[in-house]
């Protein structure tokens, strides 16, 4: 009976943690790409990112990459040796710390153009605001499913201002049902 306890407990956590993360599609409808002369730096900072969030680089692979990077190679644009690369089109990124993460494309001259992106996880204890409405699929994005990385950040603090998308809550749905068959369990 206690394990059953635990377990319950468990799922509420979970519950939890799921209805709080967040998925932002960088650059929003114009997606990771130099051509429609995205403001990365404008585009990051109307966004609260938290510590489960994900962000999703959509943008076509033949002319395209994704590169996290150091602060210091961020701001030189330098792609010499990243901490890693995406190159699929469609990469998902959970981020699990706080701090500055850094991004840029690696093709040349894009990060030199702006196709570069500094976004920061607030630290945990700050609170966390409610939530927009889910963010929608264009239709005109590639059909594969994200290629999904957890990455730390580069430990750089900063501020960051508001406005999360909610993840759908079917995975909340689930663990809500598993929860009420464990308590349908206790009745004698």
């Amino acid at each position: 009976m206690a394990a059953r306890i635990v377990v319950a407990l468990a799922c509420i956590v979970v519950i939890i943690r799921l209805s709080e993360a967040a998925v932002y599609k960088v650059g929003d409808s114009a997606g990771w790409t130099t051509i429609a002369n995205v403001d990365y730096k404008l585009w990051a900072s109307t966004k609260t990112f938290h510590i489960g969030d994900t962000v999703l680089f959509e943008y076509n692979p033949q002319f395209h990459n994704v590169m996290r990077v150091t602060h210091a190679m961020y701001r030189s644009c330098n792609n010499s040796n990243p901490i890693s690369t995406f190159t699929t089109g469609n990469d998902s990124v959970t981020l699990t710390n706080h701090g500055h993460h850094f991004f840029f494309c690696g093709v040349p001259g894009h990060c030199q153009a702006g196709q570069k992106l500094d976004l920061n996880v607030i630290n945990p204890t700050s609170s966390r605001p409610l939530s927009d409405p889910p963010i929608s699929s264009d239709s005109s994005s590639p059909s594969s499913p994200p290629s999904t990385t957890t990455i730390p950040a580069a430990g750089v603090p900063g501020p960051s201002p508001s406005h999360a998308a909610s993840l759908p809550n079917s995975a909340v749905a689930v663990v809500a049902a598993l929860v009420s068959c464990l308590f349908a369990n206790f009745a004698y």
